[in-house]
């Protein structure tokens, strides 16, 4: 099975099984504030926007968002991953983690070893983040990733006006 190990996380592909908790996570307050409500209201939903979203990214691009969990209880704090986004020429990182497991640095170690894995493991030269710009947390992750602000962009169909932050495999020194 696929995972990305850190040294309090593991990251790996999110399941149907998973529905319940992205259901959760879908309906979080900081997912529903900054990221948008999905409209996901039940797990038979929660099920269908996997299928539909989360899965076909893994055969299209080989990568996609994954479960961040906790290595020892193996807890589900939130997700991490890249996607290919409409809009967008480059591989985008995201990520959420449920209120309880935010400030605690969790995000920002599955971030770093995300962005590790796309530019080892796929050799993507540049990895880009978008984010709102009242997203304070966001940006301070994206920041402290050594990402740079390069723009503001707006995404096709969507009227808001974001953050584009950049990375490439130079920057990083990763050969």
């Amino acid at each position: 099975m696929f995972t990305i190990s850190t040294k309090r996380l593991q990251l790996r592909r999110i399941k149907l099984a998973d529905a319940d908790f992205m259901l959760e996570l879908l309906n979080s307050p900081e997912w529903l504030k900054y990221i948008g409500d999905r409209n996901i209201n039940s797990t038979a939903e929660a099920q269908a926007y996997i299928k539909a979203k989360v899965l076909p990214a893994y055969e299209k691009f080989g990568f996609g968002f994954y479960l961040v969990e906790s290595r020892e209880a193996r807890i589900r704090l939130g997700i991490c991953g890249l996607i290919r986004r409409a809009g967008l020429e480059d591989a985008d990182i995201g990520f959420a983690l449920l209120p309880p497991y935010t400030g605690q640095g969790f995000a920002l170690e599955a971030a770093r070893a995300t962005l590790e894995y796309g530019f080892k493991v796929h050799a993507l030269e540049r990895i880009v983040a978008i984010t709102a710009c009242n997203n304070k947390k966001s940006i301070g992750l994206l920041k402290n990733l050594g990402m740079i602000h390069e723009k503001m962009i707006k995404l096709p169909d969507d009227d808001e006006e974001l953050m584009l932050f950049i990375s490439s495999s130079t920057q990083h020194h990763i050969s």
